[in-house]
Order: structure tokens, then C-alpha cells, then sequence
């Protein structure tokens, strides 16, 4: 039996939202789930139409519900629902109007700042004017060259209200990688920082604005927003293009938002494929999938109720930064934060999130892990009396990492590992407070959502490792890529492989106690003599050593088959010898098996990563195999590739 680390007690599962609402259909459609998920999540599964329809009455969506609840279709991404709904994603996210909270920003600079509801609505009408000045109208690009800061959440809300279109970049993209996305789209308006932070260190943006607008004639208008706490970088004049000063624009005067309705297909964001492996894809999705979606995996999945108090950490260059915004739906404040999470202390976050009284902390598992090595001994520093979820996102947790949240920050908290991707912005498989939390597993799937493991043939198996797809369409499915004829390149990414079955691309099994674990993304499984291996499996014992600070693991073409690469990062103070060679590769063998063995081990300086923290397993492959890569702009630390060129080690 998979261990079991918690359980919600039956006083929080019959407070939860997820309770509510289980009453709510047991009502409306007269049937009796008695507190069980799993028939909850096939009655939602085999009536996803009706499901979706009852979720927008249950938390009370702004806008007009139409009668109708599917307008079927044979291909799988052209079914609609809700059709014919309409709704305003900004009126959505500004649900309050009053003095309390909505958003708190800091910096790692110790800066602070909080904005009201009064304050938010006020200043997206400001925006939403000077919008309207500059002759923007729906369907219009704004592209975001900002931090996580409030002035962005406040640019996006406006953007959405008037119907045009968002699309941001974190300020650690370089010119290039913000070029060839936001030249994809053609947006009218950037908004830019003039600087931002990172682990002590201050960088100019506004030295980058020059080249941003040689490359993309499109924008006209170019908004400076300073970042917060400082003062403005001096800016230099530029022709053809007219330059405001955020400022500015909260000195035009603001009065209250109307709140034009638009279709539940409406463009509302473009976010991009990271990358690695080619241009980036624009991807475009639409207004009530993501809205409705959010909503269902914050209150049923999350429990996030009004007046909680909500943490992601993330740039706005990832998808959770979508989700985290859109958490105001709930009625619930969220905390912003800015800049290294282990600045001048390792434990920083965790001291935000008992200091600001968070009640869901979101992290990527890197960040446990991180953790867990720097501060193996945490033992419950912080009372965080107020934390009741830890989410968990952007790779698999690892048992360590389960095991680490339990010792060591919280024994009494819902930790939810979720998994899903910048293609649907939001997850496929995620927590809930129904069912107890396994070691190394993801609870469940998410409701409505149809979500399997095929073998090579297409055959749903159970307990065994296969391609992660769902097999029922879903409101968040992306509407479209950008600049996509026939829809040639989204018919690849998605629907390549199986007939008109999602595949999402994540090597994945489903476990007796219908938790799920992520082995990794498909298209970097191993295969040696031809037998398919996740490289989680591997991470999970190689991270135990403390004498390891991180690992990369790819196949490498060798011999008419493929061989094991096994690539380390060593923690100050500690050296690769023969002796730690060998103990690493007994531990792989004893717990994972001998073909997950790597024929070489190798030490390097750095581990490639992209923009949000994920290794790219994909890229080494690539350098080792002796292909170019295409699009090294995407990545965080590009120059970490150079070290896998030409390595005597793998000459043989």
C-alpha cells in the first residue's frame, strides 16, 4: 500500500466549497455521491456539459448564460461550450469594490506595498481610459515587458475589460526572446519596467526599449512603469512612438466601469511554448474556458474561499501567473512577490507566508526540493496557523520532497501536486480535500476532466507508464496558435499521435488509489534497449545525496540503441570520487531498477533551465547528439549549454 501522509477531517471536508457544491448537484440532478470524489468525478466526466453549466450558476459568473450547453462537433478542439454566453473577464476579476485588501506586492528588497479593491477598480478605469485615448479596441494586442508586480496585474484587468488582448514577458527575457514572441502578434501598446531585481543585483529594461521597437514597428504606444519602491530610471525620447509614464495615467480621472459583454470564445491571453526546441508557439485562449476553469480548480480543487489569502511564486512569464491572478474571481486577495525566493535567507518565502498569513502557498517542486537541502532540519520553524494548502507545480515532487513538507514546514495542510501546462493554463490532474495524500502521488483529475494513460497502441492501462491524454473536450482548451493556417501546427502539437484524443505530451501512470504520478515530459523518456523510462525515477534518487545540489538525465544515441546520461552538479565543499560514483549507482539499482542505471556519470558547473525554472532535458539531448539549438533565447542561463559540447567522456 502507497503511504498515506494526511487526510482532511471530516469537519474540513464538510466546510469545503467542494462539499457545497457536491450537495448542490446532488440536488439539482437528484443523486447521491455520498462524499465519494471518484463518482463525483465520473458523473462530472460522462456529463461534462451539464457539469460546466451548473458550475457557472454554483459560483455565480457575471455575465449571460445561454440555454444551450454543448454545440458538439466531430473534431475534438471545435466542440463549444457554453455557446452563444457572454461575459467580461475584468468585471469577473474585480468581484469586490470595497476597503478591504485585494493585492499585496513585495520585493526582495523588503518593499511593500497593498492595493484595495476601491484602489484596483479604481485605477483599471484609469488604464481602461487611457486605453480608450489611445484608440484601442477590442481584439487589440497589449504586450507586457513587466515583473510581478500590482501595475500588472492592473494593466492585464484593463486589457481584458476592453476585450483586447494580453500577452507579457518577464523583464529576464533578453531582447531576443522578447522579440520573437511579441513580433508574432503585432501588439499597439508595451507596457515596460524601467528596472528590476534579482538576488542583489539591479538591471536596466529600459536600455532594451530601443531594439524592442526597431523589431516590432507594430507598438505605438509605450507605457514606463517604474518598478516599485524606486525611483524612474531617466528615460531617453523615442521617435515615431509616444512615450507615457505610468504616473501619467493615474492622473487621468477614472469613473465607473462599464463592462461591455463579449462571446465565452473571446481572445483573451497569448502565452508561449517555452521554446526550446523552435520558435515559440503563440498560444491564444479564450475568455470563459479560463474563467471558468480557474474557478473550478481554485474553489473545488484549492478550497479557495472569499477573504483567503493567496501565494504563487512566479514570474509573469508562466502560466501560474494566470492562474494566480485570476484567484480575484474568488473574491480572495493575492500576494505578489518579486525577485530571488532565497534572497538573504533561504526560508524568505516561507517567512512571507507567515508574516502576510497566507493561506495557499504555491511553489515549484524545485523549490522544495531546494529546500529540503539547504534546510533539512526547518522543523516547523513557522507556525503558519493560517496555511491550510501547499500547491506544488512545474515538475514531479519527489517522495523526499512529499515527506519534507510533513516534517518540516506543516504536519496539517493540504499538499496539492498539480500538473497540467501552458497549453490548457490551468491542470489536468491536481488535489482535492475528499482523498488522503499518497506519497509521490497527485490525488486525482480533475473534475469534468476525462483524463488517461494510453499504452503505445492507444489502450487505457492502469499501473503501468504511458502517454498522458484526455479523451473528453474541455472549456480551456486553447482556441488557437497565432498565425496558424488550417490549424496545421495546434493539429500537431495535440492531436498528432491519437485520433481525436488530446495528447498532452507527460509520461504518466495511474495508480491503484487513482493518484497519478508524472514521470516526465514523453519526448524525453529514456530507451535503452528499446524500453521506456521516466527520468523522474532517476532525479528521485540522484537528489537524495547531500553531497548533490542537482542532475540533469537524457539518452544519448549510442550504438544502434540508447545509453543512460547522468549529469551532476556538485554542492560546495563536496567532490565527485569514485566512492560517491558507486553509491549513486547502487541506490539508482535497488530503488528504481538496473536499466535505469547511466552508463556515464559526469560532473558539470550548470544546469540549463528555461525562463520559469524547468530543466531542458530536450536540449542536451540535442547538443549531445550533435543538433543545433534552435532557440537558445528562450533559456534562463543559455551559456550552461557550451559545457555538454564535445565531451571526451562520451567519446566512448
Amino acid at each position: 500500500m502507497t503511504q498515506k501522509l494526511w487526510q482532511a477531517s471530516s469537519k474540513q471536508k464538510k466546510n469545503s466549497i467542494l462539499f457545497s457544491f457536491e450537495n448542490y448537484i446532488s440536488k439539482k440532478f437528484n443523486k447521491n455521491f455520498s462524499g465519494d470524489y471518484q463518482k463525483l468525478l465520473d458523473w462530472s466526466i460522462k456529463n461534462s456539459p451539464e457539469f460546466w453549466s451548473s458550475f457557472w450558476d454554483f459560483t455565480k459568473i457575471k455575465g449571460i448564460k445561454s440555454d444551450k450547453k454543448i454545440k458538439k462537433s466531430k473534431i475534438f478542439y471545435k466542440n463549444l461550450f457554453l455557446p452563444n454566453s457572454k461575459l467580461n473577464f475584468g468585471e469577473n476579476l474585480l468581484s469586490k469594490n470595497n476597503s478591504e485588501k485585494a493585492i499585496t506586492f513585495i520585493s526582495e528588497n523588503n518593499f511593500r506595498e497593498e492595493r484595495t479593491w476601491n484602489e484596483l477598480n479604481e485605477n483599471t478605469s484609469k488604464i481602461i481610459n487611457f486605453f480608450k485615448g489611445r484608440k484601442i479596441k477590442k481584439k487589440d494586442r497589449i504586450a507586457a515587458y513587466l515583473p510581478n508586480t500590482i501595475e500588472t496585474v492592473e494593466a492585464f484587468i484593463a486589457t481584458t475589460s476592453i476585450g483586447a488582448i494580453w500577452s507579457s514577458c518577464s523583464p529576464d527575457f533578453g531582447v531576443k526572446g522578447v522579440v520573437e514572441r511579441f513580433s508574432q502578434i503585432n501588439p499597439k501598446v508595451l507596457f515596460i519596467t524601467d528596472q528590476y531585481f534579482y538576488n542583489g543585483k539591479t538591471i536596466n529594461v529600459l536600455d532594451r526599449l530601443p531594439e524592442i521597437l526597431k523589431a516590432i514597428p507594430s507598438i505605438k504606444n509605450v507605457v514606463i512603469i517604474k518598478y516599485p519602491g524606486e525611483n524612474y530610471l531617466s528615460n531617453k525620447k523615442f521617435p515615431k512612438v509616444k512615450i507615457f509614464k505610468w504616473s501619467e495615467l493615474m492622473k487621468i480621472n477614472s469613473q465607473n466601469i462599464s463592462y461591455p459583454n463579449f462571446d465565452f470564445e473571446h481572445e483573451l491571453a497569448v502565452l508561449y511554448s517555452s521554446g526550446t526546441t523552435g520558435k515559440p508557439k503563440c498560444i491564444c485562449h479564450r475568455t470563459g474556458g479560463v474563467l471558468i476553469q480557474h474557478k473550478k480548480e481554485h474553489q473545488l480543487h484549492c478550497d479557495i474561499k472569499e477573504g483567503d489569502n493567496v501565494f504563487y511564486f512566479t514570474t509573469c512569464g508562466w502560466m501560474m501567473w494566470n492562474w494566480l491572478v485570476s484567484v480575484l474571481a474568488s473574491k480572495a486577495s493575492i500576494v505578489l512577490f518579486d525577485g530571488s525566493p532565497m534572497f538573504k535567507k533561504d526560508d524568505l518565502l516561507l517567512k512571507i507566508v507567515e508574516k502576510e498569513k497566507i493561506t495557499l502557498f504555491g511553489v515549484s517542486a524545485k523549490y522544495i526540493d531546494a529546500l529540503r537541502k539547504l534546510k533539512p532540519k526547518l522543523k516547523y520553524k513557522y507556525k503558519l496557523n493560517k496555511l491550510k494548502t501547499i500547491c506544488s507545480t512545474g515538475s514531479p515532487l519527489s517522495n523526499d520532497g512529499f515527506n519534507y513538507v510533513y516534517k518540516n514546514i506543516k504536519k496539517n495542510v493540504h499538499l496539492s501536486s498539480i500538473s497540467g501546462g501552458t497549453d490548457i493554463v490551468s491542470c489536468f490532474v491536481l488535489g482535492n480535500l475528499y482523498q488522503p495524500v499518497h506519497i509521490g502521488e497527485i490525488q486525482n483529475k480533475g473534475l469534468a476532466l476525462n483524463v488517461d494513460i494510453f499504452n503505445e497502441k492507444g489502450k487505457s492501462v492502469k499501473n503501468n507508464k504511458g502517454e498522458l491524454v484526455c479523451k473528453n473536450p474541455f472549456p480551456s482548451m486553447p482556441l488557437k496558435f497565432w498565425n496558424d493556417k488550417k490549424d496545421k501546427k495546434f493539429k500537431d502539437a495535440y492531436f498528432n499521435r491519437f485520433n481525436n484524443i488530446w495528447h498532452h505530451g507527460d509520461f504518466a501512470e495511474i495508480k491503484k488509489t487513482n493518484g497519478l504520478i508524472i514521470h516526465g515530459r514523453s519526448d524525453t523518456t529514456l530507451n535503452p534497449g528499446g524500453v521506456r523510462l521516466g527520468t523522474a525515477e532517476i532525479y528521485t534518487e540522484v537528489e537524495r545525496f547531500k553531497e548533490v545540489k542537482e542532475s540533469i538525465v537524457v539518452g544519448q544515441s549510442w550504438d544502434n540503441d540508447v545509453r543512460i546520461i547522468l549529469f551532476i552538479v556538485m554542492n560546495t565543499k563536496f567532490y565527485l570520487t569514485e566512492d560517491l560514483l558507486k553509491k549513486i549507482k547502487l541506490r539508482i539499482k535497488k530503488n528504481a531498477s538496473p536499466r535505469h542505471v547511466p552508463s556515464k556519470i559526469i560532473q558539470v558547473k550548470n544546469i540549463p533551465r528555461t525562463k520559469s525554472g524547468k530543466i531542458v532535458e530536450l536540449a542536451v539531448k540535442n547538443i549531445l547528439d550533435g543538433n543545433n539549438i534552435k532557440n537558445k533565447e528562450a533559456l534562463a542561463n543559455p551559456e550552461a549549454l557550451e559545457q555538454f559540447k564535445n565531451l571526451k567522456e562520451l567519446s566512448n
